[in-house]
């Protein structure tokens, strides 16, 4: 079914590119707005917009309430939660579909199956999707994860199973080191996403950040788009992100590919996604080169990058997979034209 009113639920830079193809596509916006954003962009751009609390995002664009009231009140159909805030939220996707609207986003089941990534790579492993060797079970006391450490061999990577953004990380190089880089990394997991819990991974030497963009409708379709090389970071974050990775081979394209498309039918992943994968780069271009890290259920920050060397817009297929839509192709239809480069700018 058609729809004719979307309501952006996040603000800057994501809530004006999906305004920008709601006007393309004909199809009426609603902006919402703390009051520290009152005078922003997306605010003037959409056809209707909406206070929704306090300067706090807290208060506003993290009140899935406030934003559900506000589609309702306004006549939106749908919401698009952008990239974070709510985004990958499941509580929040229940609570839209609940209300009679349509999120435009894969399925709370799918976003909770992928939030942890302790749940999400035992997924995948009985997926047949390369995981890094490490220990992903819930068993948390230190002497037990050290020794764990010891057998997968140092230098190892502490993870936080929750969350993202490079929080709750600590390469440790020795075991001398690992119980203080633990209760570390425990410490800032629990802070930032309310979960201690961590992964033990193997530390890849020379490695490389590697992301298969995915698309998926639901009819059972699912293609990726290629991929984007995130390697170059700092603290965590990435700053630079290109496409087509440099160095990239149709044969490895292709095996990422595969094992993204594979990754997202484990969890009957509708919309669009990311798998990210580390990739040894003292053996890349090998097929065997890559493991799988983590998905992202929601638009990436990136996403533009494919946009370019695919010539598709995402935003415009988002909606069209949550209006019901077929996937207008198929993977053999797609290929990469040209090279593209994002640059993230930090304040620091």
């Amino acid at each position: 079914m058609p729809i004719e009113r979307i309501l952006i639920a996040n603000r800057g830079e994501i809530a004006v590119r999906v305004i920008r193809t709601c006007q393309n596509l004909g199809i009426s916006t609603v902006a919402v707005h703390s009051d520290a954003d009152a005078g922003a962009l997306h605010v003037d751009m959409a056809d209707d917009a909406v206070r929704i609390g306090a300067a706090p995002a807290a208060e506003s664009y993290l009140n899935g309430e406030a934003i559900i009231e506000a589609a309702l009140s306004t006549g939106a159909e749908a919401i698009h939660p952008g990239y974070g805030f709510l985004s990958e939220s499941p509580d929040f996707v229940e609570a839209v579909r609940m209300a009679g609207l349509v999120f435009i986003g894969p399925s709370a089941k799918a976003i909770r199956a992928m939030g942890l990534k302790d749940q999400a790579k035992a997924l995948m492993e009985e997926a047949g999707v390369p995981v890094v060797p490490g220990y992903h079970g819930p068993r948390q006391d230190t002497a037990f994860l050290a020794e764990r450490a010891e057998e997968i061999g140092f230098p190892v990577l502490i993870k936080a199973r929750a969350g993202g953004g490079g929080k709750g990380i600590r390469r440790v190089e020795r075991f001398e080191g690992f119980q203080e880089a633990l209760a570390s990394a425990g410490r800032e997991a629990e802070a930032s996403f309310g979960d201690p819990a961590c992964i033990i991974e193997r530390s890849i030497q020379s490695p490389r950040h590697v992301e298969m963009q995915i698309l998926g409708d639901g009819h059972g379709n699912v293609v990726h788009l290629f991929e984007r090389d995130c390697s170059l970071q700092r603290r965590h974050q990435k700053v630079i992100e290109e496409a087509p990775a440099p160095g990239m081979t149709d044969e490895l394209r292709t095996a990422m590919g595969d094992a993204a498309v594979a990754a997202a039918r484990a969890v009957d992943y509708v919309g669009a996604g990311t798998v990210e994968f580390i990739v040894d780069g003292a053996e890349f271009p090998s097929t065997e080169s890559f493991w799988f890290m983590e998905m992202n259920t929601r638009l990436q920050v990136e996403h533009p990058v494919t946009e370019l060397v695919t010539g598709l817009d995402l935003v415009a297929l988002q909606i069209a997979v949550a209006e019901g839509a077929v996937l207008p192709f198929s993977q053999t239809d797609l290929s990469i034209a040209g090279h593209a480069i994002e640059a993230r700018l930090y304040a620091e």
